[in-house]
């Protein structure tokens, strides 16, 4: 399938092994959950948590060892933002963008990067909120991003 904006196709990505045993794990599925309540409380954000947990404790997928992903984990201990991830990230993105065009008026690039940017955050805030993650009210509002950050 080609990618949204731009001619490319699709990019590959490599598969995960389909090894089953994972006896040489040293955490037991309590402890990688008092981990993830750990890094959370500190701060970390869920897409950040999986990759220090691979490469700081050796924990190579928390879904087949503890049965739930990260995010369920954090859901079921009241830790997950009420503002999925994926569009908080894009909010900043577009912050960040609308801060340089402030001072750089004329870059056409990043103003073409900013109308896309805010495509994608009016699009995916449509899908979360047919999907009751997000309040039926919620808007996005340029002026106001930078405090919805915070």
């Amino acid at each position: 399938m080609a990618r949204m904006y731009s001619g490319s196709k699709g990019k590959a990505g490599s598969k995960k092994p389909i090894d089953s045993d994972l006896s040489w794990v040293r955490y037991k599925p309590k402890e990688i959950e008092l981990l993830i309540v750990k890094l959370a409380k500190s701060g970390t954000p869920p897409s950040r948590i999986g990759l220090v947990l691979r490469d700081t404790y050796g924990v190579p997928e928390v879904k087949r060892i503890v049965g739930k992903s990260i995010s369920k984990i954090l859901a079921e201990k009241s830790l997950l933002n009420n503002v999925p991830e994926d569009l908080t990230s894009l909010i900043r993105r577009s912050v960040a963008l609308i801060k340089h065009l402030e001072s750089n008026n004329q870059d056409q690039t990043a103003k073409r990067g900013l109308r896309l940017t805010e495509s994608k955050i009016r699009r995916l805030g449509k899908f979360y909120k047919e999907n009751s993650k997000l309040p039926k009210e919620w808007r996005y509002d340029p002026k106001r991003a930078e405090l919805a950050l915070d």
